[in-house]
């Protein structure tokens, strides 16, 4: 069967998803919608630094819900945006025509509340949603559960994003949000008392309801190191003496101990703090089970140009793009990756 799939967003993510949907035999790229103006009218696969696709993008997202498409795969940032969309999923939702979305990273596992206007607008439109990626998405999800298929006791899972982002063209994120580039005293918006539990509480809270942990609550840390120099990375100039390393934790907290911890540890240069966890390879997912016996596992990327932020970012697309077929096939509503079966690179061999 086929599946006629529209993407929605360009950027960073959408390239590579847009890449990806070409790569399966069993998607068809129906259209393409994008925000920028200066893209309107350019043939999709030009977007994505390949040959003409015969799809023409479009600022117009009436166009591209009458398309009828099987699902939309949503990747447009919704960090600084978060109101517009909501209401553009709810809007997709509403037409009957099923999503898998990068974001808003908190419908990965969303509380009652937070998820209730999303999961109604699904139900009333006799569609799926699901929000994935890799972190918050494979990295957090499937890849610590399965490990702890293979315990025998557990006291501590603990999943840790270990990544040089110099090579991260993405300004609004590194600078607005992540506050690299700002000064010490000045905490970003990530940092703002209760933000990192709402991006990364869902993690926490979905790997509890996956080994049958009821938590006491969350808890936040963070620490962040200036540059030493002034340098350079692929979104702009460090200066001397701001943000240049983060490393930040969401514990999910039961009996007075952490027994589920979301960690990152963020650098814009290999040499700076180099007491804190290191990659494996050049970048690394880590997974870390203690109990009996202990576990740790490290999930490299690297892509074929030899980045792993390239690779962070196909890993993110191909996590939506190869679950289409099974969210298309799900029944309506807000769906997480403990509703799902499991999804492979079914078709991507050859």
């Amino acid at each position: 069967m086929t599946y006629r799939v529209v993407l929605w967003g360009t950027g960073n993510v959408g390239r590579n998803a847009l890449i990806g949907i070409t790569a399966r035999p069993d998607l068809e790229l129906a259209g393409v919608w994008v925000s920028n103006p200066v893209k309107v009218g350019r043939d999709a696969g030009e977007l994505a630094g390949l040959g003409p696709l015969g799809v023409t993008a479009t600022n117009d997202a009436d166009a591209v819900l009458a398309l009828s498409p099987d699902c939309v795969v949503y990747t447009s940032m919704a960090d600084v945006r978060l109101g517009e969309a909501l209401e553009d999923l709810q809007r997709i939702l509403r037409a009957g025509v099923n999503v898998v979305s990068s974001s808003p990273v908190f419908l990965q596992f969303p509380d009652e509340a937070m998820g209730s206007p999303i999961r109604q607008a699904a139900l009333d439109g006799g569609a799926s949603i699901w929000v994935n990626g890799v972190d918050p998405g494979f990295a957090n999800d499937w890849l610590p559960l399965t490990v702890t298929s293979i315990s025998e006791r557990i006291t501590e899972v603990r999943c840790l994003e270990i990544l040089n982002y110099a090579t991260y063209d993405q300004a609004t994120v590194l600078f607005d949000i992540m506050g690299f580039g700002g000064p010490m005293d000045d905490p970003p918006l990530l940092l703002q008392p209760g933000v990192l539990s709402l991006a990364w509480g869902s993690v926490v809270r979905q790997l509890a309801a996956g080994l049958d942990v009821e938590l006491d609550g969350l808890e936040e840390w963070h620490t962040r190191l200036p540059a030493p120099e002034a340098f350079d990375v692929d979104a702009g100039r460090i200066e001397k003496g701001t943000a240049a390393a983060l490393r930040f934790e969401v514990r999910g907290m039961r009996g007075g101990r952490p027994v589920i911890v979301l960690e990152h540890v963020t650098r814009l240069r290999d040499d700076l703090a180099p007491d804190w966890p290191q990659p494996a390879g050049k970048g690394c997912y880590r997974v870390e089970v203690r109990g009996e016996p202990n576990y740790t596992v490290d999930l490299q990327l690297l892509g074929t140009d030899g980045d792993h932020n390239t690779a962070g970012l196909k890993a993110t697309a191909m996590r939506l793009v190869n679950a289409v077929p099974t969210v298309v096939q799900a029944g309506p509503g807000l769906l997480t990756a403990l509703d799902l079966p499991l999804i492979t690179g079914r078709g991507l061999v050859g």
